[in-house]
């Protein structure tokens, strides 16, 4: 059954702003072939974050840039994606969810193409902002989708997909990139990377009437204010998780943490306000207060700052230590994907049995694979044994897996299905920001450790850092909800 999402007609004017919305039959529930497309464009999506990593020297090379340019191909698509994420699930909420997932659809076509045909650097981050916008439209209306249309037991299937498929797609992006630059398929080089977006999701585009339409109950209005504040405070976050990678950082970038602060401190105030007047915050109180909602939140921050840290120190040791290609690297990996993406698909029996402990048992098994790997290599340097760290890369995928899609649940559980929107906004924004952090500290941690002792002790000292974030999952997740 579904939990009464408003059905969209497919076309005409919407409602006015403020005015309630006449109840109309109940959407259909999601079919696998909907719950397949809503997944390609987050796949997609997700694929566009790692897969220019291994194209930059060929970028760089070819459009004459430096360093600092080629950070902001990366970065660039980072800022506006995490920043318009909640505001796309607002959107999505308001306009439809459906609507606005073809739209973002429709966009990541657009510009992947003109990634793909960027004549100067410039040109080229200017595209890839474009498309961590369109991203931002997309991703939040993957999970609200799922939390309005499903309940119960094909809830906790489509989640649990939700999270294989960011796992594989992080890999993917990596092993496709330097498959697709190292065939230089007809001749296209780098900009390949970005042109294998277009066919599949105009593929994709129209089987978006497989997906059900959804929204709020009543459209909510506008808050421009709540929106202001919770960007710049973004910015200012991003900037400071960005450029703290790189050394010799300015006074002036640790003071953008307190604006950010000051930032959220406003936006609490003001929501509040808006609350209580009865007006339409971006971001409700009342859904932020859930318990599940803010001790799954809890949990999920340390999970993706230790996963951040994690891919970000393995591709540093395996493509700088160990001399891998970015396919090479990627095709090590492969165990963790694989192994995430099998545990992921069983994590709802598994949860059913164990309810909350599923985290617990989760954080236990992660925890213990980055000790093993520690393990492995501080014993096997300068060559450790690859039987070994392939077998512990799969260990630690299942820890992830047990982890990640279950918090997904409980964090959205109890999140009304017309704010589903603004919930998944909350819950992915959180996740890359968190992310983003993790590979900030674990990157500087490493490079920071290396010059006074050594490599080999650098990694065994991250490694360990890493399992403390997998104990404070473990710490935590005795206060969780049981997953529903």
């Amino acid at each position: 059954m579904v939990k009464n999402p408003r059905t969209l007609p497919a076309d005409g004017p919407a409602p006015a702003p403020s005015s309630p919305v006449r109840a109309a039959p109940a959407a259909p529930g999601l079919t696998g072939a909907g719950l397949a497309v809503v997944l390609t464009g987050y796949g997609l999506s997700n694929m566009d974050v790692f897969i220019v990593n291994v194209a930059l020297s060929a970028i760089g090379a070819d459009l004459h840039s430096g360093p600092a340019a080629l950070e902001l191909v990366v970065s660039g698509y980072g800022l506006t994606y995490a920043l318009g994420l909640v505001l796309g699930g607002r959107l999505g909420d308001a306009f439809g969810r459906r609507r606005l997932y073809a739209w973002g659809l429709a966009a990541l076509t657009v510009t992947s193409g003109l990634c793909g045909l960027a004549p100067t650097i410039g040109f080229l981050v200017a595209a890839r902002m474009l498309q961590g916008a369109a991203a931002a439209v997309l991703v939040p209306q993957v999970l609200a989708t799922i939390q309005a249309a499903t309940e119960g037991r094909a809830r906790a299937r489509a989640i649990g997909l939700y999270g294989a498929t960011a796992g594989l797609s992080a890999v993917a992006g990596q092993v496709l990139g330097g498959l697709l630059v190292s065939l230089d398929i007809p001749g296209l080089g780098w900009r390949a990377i970005f042109a294998i977006n277009v066919p599949i999701v105009s593929a994709a585009l129209p089987a978006v009437r497989r997906v059900p339409a959804t929204a709020a109950d009543h459209r909510p209005g506008f808050d421009p204010l709540g929106t202001l504040l919770l960007g710049a405070g973004m910015i200012c976050l991003l900037v400071v998780v960005v450029e703290g990678r790189e050394p010799g950082r300015p006074l002036w970038l640790w003071s953008l943490l307190a604006v950010a602060a000051g930032a959220a401190v406003a936006l609490v105030r003001v929501e509040r306000s808006l609350a209580d007047r009865g007006g339409s915050p971006l971001l409700a109180p009342a859904v932020l207060s859930l318990p599940g909602l803010r001790r799954g939140l809890a949990a999920l921050v340390p999970f993706s700052v230790g996963f951040g840290s994690f891919l970000f120190c393995y591709a540093l040791l395996a493509q700088g230590r160990f001399g891998l290609g970015g396919l090479a690297s990627g095709l090590v990996l492969s165990p963790f994907a694989v192994a995430f993406f099998a545990a992921a698909l069983l994590t709802p029996r598994i949860a059913a049995a164990l309810g909350r402990r599923i985290v617990s048992l989760g954080a236990v098994v992660q925890g213990t694979g980055l000790l093993l790997m520690a393990l492995v290599l501080g014993a096997g340097w300068p060559h450790p044994p690859l039987l070994p760290v392939l077998a512990v890369l799969a260990l630690i995928g299942v820890g992830q897996a047990l982890v990640g899609p279950t918090l997904f649940r409980m964090i959205l559980a109890d999140v009304p299905s017309e704010q589903a929107g603004m919930g998944s906004g909350v819950l992915v924004t959180s996740q890359q920001l968190a992310t983003a952090l993790g590979a900030t500290v674990g990157g500087t941690l490493y490079l920071s450790l290396a010059g006074p002792l050594s490599q080999r002790s650098a990694a065994v000292l991250v490694l360990a850092l890493l399992a403390c974030f997998s104990a404070t999952v473990l710490a935590i997740s005795r206060r969780l909800p049981d997953p529903r």
